[in-house]
């Protein structure tokens, strides 16, 4: 199954650390992060699920809810949170589900054959409160993903949702936005009364509205 940006989230009820999860209810009225870890007690993945409970009151700030998968079993899992608390020094405080069955692997095209044909890759999906799919990325196995650019399109996306404006490149939560083209001049005054420089027609900038 290929899951584009756009489309509604399949659903799925999985165990998990933290018992049976529909995913459905698991989201609610929140936004999501739905992350895949090839296997347990990897160096790489072990980092990564460290990281992302350290940043979990990030999350909670942005109504964000996480949830990390991998294709090993809940006693495996179990262990593993061990391993990661100890090395990593924050405490594991979300749900990761134990995919052993790849039936959510495969509903979210998470194994990619050429890279295994039985590990996950490393995919993010963020997903909104109306179950859209809103970003889809893919790292290799080797590489461990960056939380702090994944919190960063989060803001944009909630930001770009309540405005019309687009964020440059290398844009954090605070700095100057661009104007979407769409919106004419005489829109925009009402609606961005602090201005805006335009550098061209189609490139107004002006300061984060919500700021």
């Amino acid at each position: 199954m290929t899951i584009r940006l756009g489309d509604v989230a399949p659903n799925f009820t999985q165990e998990s650390t933290e018992g049976p999860i529909n995913f459905y209810e698991f989201i609610g009225d929140s936004w999501a992060v739905l992350f895949s870890h090839p296997k347990d007690f990897t160096p790489v993945c072990t980092t990564e699920l460290g990281y992302v409970g350290k940043l979990k009151p990030e999350f909670v700030k942005r109504n964000v809810k996480v949830l990390g998968l991998s294709v090993d079993p809940l006693s495996d899992h179990t262990k593993w949170v061990g391993d990661i608390e100890e090395t990593q020094g924050h405490q594991f405080n979300f749900p990761l589900l134990a995919d052993a069955d790849r039936s959510v692997s495969n509903l979210y095209d998470m194994i990619h054959p050429n890279a295994s044909d039985t590990l996950t890759v490393r995919s993010v999906f963020v997903i909104d409160p109306n179950k859209k799919v809103r970003l889809i990325i893919t790292y290799p196995a080797s590489t461990g993903r960056n939380f702090d650019e994944i919190l960063r399109v989060i803001d944009s996306l909630q930001l770009t949702d309540g405005y019309k404006v687009a964020t440059p490149v290398n844009w954090k939560d605070g700095e100057d936005v661009i104007i979407v083209p769409a919106l004419s001049d005489e829109e925009a005054k009402e609606r961005f009364p602090k201005g805006w420089v335009a550098h061209k027609p189609y490139l107004r900038v002006t300061p984060q509205p919500n700021k």
